[in-house]
């Protein structure tokens, strides 16, 4: 066929002649002649025997399975034409010329003739498959005959003798492993080598070891390995395996595999025979014939393997060297694996079970290999990638439902992506044979293949390995997307890789990698989980993937939904001694894909659930350290946690960044001058901030505003207070929005309402603000009027925000009130007057004047008295110290004068002292004198000022006392005495204002000169 490859019958396996392959460091050549194999220790008569064998073998080839072996059992010998260039025909055979008969396929299973005639049909049309015929017979060159009874038994004696002494010179030591050779033909009928060889199997393998173990590793003077590797290989022919079965076994297999593989290069093992000559072979020569047997040796191990447990073992063993940083060593182990790959293919017979369970972990190997960056390595990996997917192919079809018709559907897939490749185009590829391979591999093979790629990843010396590494990752993943299992583990090994990975290209591979499973909904959320679990703030590595994750715009919002559930789902739960780190972890990512800004639309229209709940996560983290985090066992053993990284710091950044990736500047402007930072930070300040930030929203971009409006309408009751509770804060400043009366009452007031009662006194101030900001909507209106003699009570809770915003709401209302509230909201106001809190003084005077000016005309007799008993408060209160409170209380007054139909004098509105001008306060004293006598005693509600906690309402109290008999009621007065009065202004001469002492001291003169004087109607 052209192949530097050939194939001979299973019979010829003894020495031959070397033959030159084209470059001097393939691995592959043929074997020494053996005519070296005999030797004087030997039995006369065996030696007679030995020397007519060798002489036999060295003339016409060999013939190692004279007996016992199958003549369809093929063996692959590694040899090379004289004109072989070193080129691969990777083709095996132009496509033209190949034949689709289904003879060329061999199926062993019974059961699945029925699906015979489709399925080789299949097989056999996809190109580049080996099509050389399995059935052919071949007949041995030299046929031996049976030996002795003799000969077999001087053949166990000398053994005997080998196995109970030393071997020491080499010639003893081939003698030895040249009678084990000619011991194992007599197997098949011979009762007497049968029952020596179980009982010696230890011995010999023990002794084998011996020999193989004192041959040096760095040089090769001897043909000793060769001649284990032949007696090896002898015996796996008669179904003796030297190398499978117990643990010591498996030692010689290891032994045998790393004394052949760690040889030093051909050429460095040339230049030392050159610098040390030994002996009379020829290094490169006995290297290869060396190597041939050891190739043969691995083959002798799947002529019969129908469950495929012998590949299983090999593929065990050269695992590591296939991946050797050692060109040389990777070589070899590529050209073995080749070879056995073909030889198994070749000879073909599967049967269930099956125990190569790695055919994932095969598939990936040989394909990183095709990409090697030595031409030689990435050769041998083609070709046995070649034989391997003829393999899978046989495996596949044995081990598939025969009632599923996936596997067709496989082969007419993979047969369409052969298609559109030549075959040297496809083995050059490593990712085009992850498209082929994908369609047969379960998902099970898929983690395996995934698994061993990443692996790839790690070879630091080959950049191009690297590169394969990601093509395959890459391509395999998008073409079976779905199919994988262990995607947690596969995330794993990711992640610990990245940081090993410096190819720019590669790393973009990686990333997208993680982008495809974390864009298909099946396993998004254990992507987003796996990546939330390592430590943080997120090292430079897993910030970058975060930060360029590649998903197609349909996803995005799927992705960012998902890791936005994260977090939410813990503040739903009732608040914990710890906060769950998956928390924290969430909200550093949410942080580093809105630095990235790869996902921006999805950001835009996750604004207000992004915002929310990020301002949730700020409420949670107040006060917080990292000593207040759930943090997983083991996630900071190599890593120090600094005391500036804390909760909220994450969240805040977060908060930050949203807004200005959405173009929020403005915002974020207010934020920043109006210390909104600051105030979200703080404990008892929160509210405030989230406030502002809803205030400022509202304000710069309406259309925002209201779909966080909309969003909170139906979470406002979710989740534990704190979750309430911002969620509450931000609704009821965006309910300043004319928007908010196109809400249902049942999503407004009445959600007020239940506030109104609730036990928290934050929720209560939320509520009233809210239903304050809805008064001033005339649709909202009607409905908050039901809610008044429940807003009415709040007049009386000691928290100055409640009684101002219920103030605030009342004063909205008051017109639209029936008369029973509104005396009820008179006396309740009233009782305000004098508070010591400005604010609330102040306007509960101003809801006093209110509701007198709303009573109805028909009302008025019955509210006269309440009236007239404000005149006094609202007149003294008129010299209050703070001018806001001074000005209200006259503006009240006129009112109540209005409501009276009174006229105050002038001199009531004047905004100087009392004191100052003693004469304007006796025309005042007169005025109501005159206007309240007989209706209001206002001497002694004067009096009751004097007490008062204000020193300029105690100062106007007692020099309107001191004035005010003159223009009272005298016979009441003198029958009364004035003695009350002046006990209660003596109390005052020791008051520490002299200006206060000096106006009392007055005031008792002016008491006892009214006193002293005649009734004027006693002297007329």
């Amino acid at each position: 066929m052209g192949s530097r490859h050939r194939s001979v019958p299973a019979v010829q396996l003894g020495r031959t002649a070397p033959s030159s392959r084209g470059r001097n460091s393939s691995p592959r050549a043929p074997r020494a002649p053996r005519s070296s194999r005999t030797g004087p220790l030997l039995p006369p008569r065996v030696l007679v025997y030995l020397e007519q064998t060798a002489s036999q073998r060295s003339h016409s080839g060999s013939c190692r399975r004279a007996v016992g072996i199958c003549s369809r059992e093929e063996i692959v010998i590694p040899c090379a034409s004289d004109t072989d260039s070193g080129s691969v025909d990777l083709q095996m055979n132009n496509l033209e010329d190949i034949k689709k008969g289904s003879s060329s396929l061999e199926l062993t299973e019974t059961s699945s003739s029925v699906f015979l005639p489709v399925l080789d049909s299949d097989i056999l049309d996809i190109p580049g498959l080996p099509q050389e015929s399995l059935t052919d017979t071949f007949q041995c060159v030299t046929h031996q005959g049976p030996l002795g009874q003799a000969i077999v038994e001087s053949l166990i004696q000398s053994i005997q003798e080998f196995l109970n002494g030393e071997l020491k010179s080499e010639l003893e030591k081939l003698k030895f492993l040249r009678s084990l050779s000619s011991l194992s033909r007599t197997l098949p009928y011979d009762e007497t080598t049968e029952s020596f060889i179980r009982n010696h199997i230890a011995d010999i393998v023990r002794k084998l070891n011996i020999l193989v173990e004192e041959e040096p590793l760095h040089s090769l003077f001897s043909p000793v390995r060769q001649e284990v590797f032949v007696t090896v290989a002898d015996f796996s022919y008669q179904d003796v395996h030297l190398l499978l079965g117990s643990d010591d076994r498996a030692d010689l297999f290891s032994l045998i595999t790393r004394s052949i593989i760690t040889l030093p290069s051909v050429t460095t093992l040339t230049q030392m025979q050159e610098v040390m000559p030994f002996g009379s072979y020829n290094s490169e020569s006995l290297y290869r014939q060396t190597f041939q047997a050891f190739s043969e040796m691995l083959q002798s191990l799947v002529i019969k393997d129908p469950h495929l447990e012998n590949l299983d073992t090999i593929f065990k063993y050269m695992e590591p060297w296939l991946q050797s940083l050692k060109d040389h060593e990777r070589e070899r182990a590529a050209a073995s694996m080749a070879q056995v790959l073909k030889c198994l293919s070749r000879n073909l017979s599967l049967k269930l079970p099956l125990q190569f369970e790695r055919l994932g972990h095969l598939v990936a190997l040989m394909a990183l290999l095709c990409g090697d960056p030595l031409e030689e390595v990435a050769e041998e990996a083609a070709e046995g990638t070649h034989y391997l997917l003829h393999i899978t192919l046989r495996m596949k079809y044995i081990t598939h439902d025969k009632k599923n018709r996936s596997l067709k559907e496989a082969m007419k897939k993979c047969r369409e992506l052969l298609e559109l490749y030549s075959i040297q185009q496809f083995y050059s590829c490593p990712f085009k044979i992850a498209q082929v391979f994908e369609v047969f591999l379960n998902s099970n093979e898929l983690c395996q293949f995934v698994m061993t790629t990443l692996d790839g990843l790690k070879n630091l010396k080959h950049p191009c390995t690297q590169q394969s590494a990601g093509e395959l990752l890459i391509t395999l993943v998008k073409s079976a997307e779905s199919r994988f299992e262990k995607v947690p583990e596969i995330m794993g090994v990711i992640c610990a890789q990245l940081s090993v990975i410096s190819q720019p290209r590669v790393r973009r591979q990686i990333v997208n990698t993680v982008s495809l499973f974390i864009s298909r909904p099946k396993y998004t959320d254990t992507v987003i989980s796996h990546l939330l679990c390592h430590p943080v703030p997120y090292d430079r590595h897993l910030a970058e993937l975060w930060r360029t994750l590649e998903v197609e715009l349909p996803s995005t919002t799927w992705i960012l939904w998902r890791l936005l559930r994260k977090l939410q789902k813990c503040h739903n739960v009732p608040t914990q001694e710890k906060m769950a780190y998956v928390a924290v972890a969430a909200t550093d990512a949410l942080y580093e894909v809105f630095v990235g800004n790869r996902l921006r639309e999805a950001t835009f229209r996750l604004f207000p659930q992004l915002l929310m709940t990020l301002l949730i996560q700020i409420h949670h983290s107040i006060g917080l350290t990292m000593s207040d985090v759930a943090i997983p066992s083991g996630l900071y053993t190599d890593q120090e946690m600094s005391s500036e990284v804390t909760p909220l710091c994450f969240a805040i950044q977060a908060t930050k960044t949203l807004l200005l990736r959405t173009f929020c500047w403005q915002e974020f402007n207010i934020m920043e001058k109006n210390k909104g930072w600051a105030l979200l930070e703080g404990k008892d300040c929160h509210l405030q901030g989230v406030s502002l930030l809803a205030n400022a929203l509202l304000e710069r971009n309406h259309f925002l505003a209201h779909k966080v409006m909309y969003l909170l309408v139906p979470l406002l009751n979710r989740g534990n207070d704190k979750h309430k509770l911002t969620s509450a804060g931000f609704f009821v400043e965006l309910l300043q929005s004319p928007v908010a009366r196109r809400l249902p009452s049942i999503y407004s007031v009445a959600r007020l309402k239940d506030w109104l009662l609730h036990g928290n006194k934050l929720f209560k101030v939320l509520a009233l603000r809210g239903l304050h900001y809805l008064v001033r909507h005339q649709e909202t209106r009607e409905d908050i009027k039901s809610l008044s003699p429940c807003i009415l009570d709040f007049l009386r809770e000691t928290d100055e925000k409640v009684v101002l915003l219920t103030i605030q709401i009342l004063l909205q209302l008051v017109r639209t009130m029936d008369f029973t509230t509104l005396t009820a909201m008179m006396r309740t106001s009233f009782s305000l007057f004098g508070d010591v809190r400005p604010d609330v003084h102040r306007l509960s005077m101003t809801l006093f004047g209110a509701s007198v000016k709303s009573v109805k005309y028909t009302d008025k007799k019955r509210v006269e008295s309440q009236v007239l008993d404000s005149l006094v408060p609202l007149l003294l209160y008129s010299q209050d110290e703070n001018d806001a409170v001074a000005e209200e209380s006259r503006r009240v007054l006129t009112i109540c004068a209005q409501f009276l139909k009174w006229k105050l004098p002038q001199e009531v509105y004047c905004k100087d002292p009392w004191y100052i001008n003693p004469s304007d306060v006796g025309i005042i004293c007169k005025f109501f004198g005159k206007k309240c006598k007989g209706k209001v005693n206002i001497l002694a509600q004067t009096l009751m000022f004097s007490k008062n906690a204000k020193l300029p309402i105690r100062r106007a109290a007692v020099l309107f006392v001191g004035l005010l008999p003159s223009y009272t009621d005298h016979s009441e007065l003198r029958m009364k005495g004035t003695d009350w009065i002046e006990d209660d202004l003596r109390k005052l001469l020791h008051d520490p204002e002299p200006s206060l002492r000096i106006i009392t001291t007055q005031a008792l003169l002016q008491i006892h000169k009214f006193g002293a004087e005649p009734d004027p109607r006693q002297t007329a």
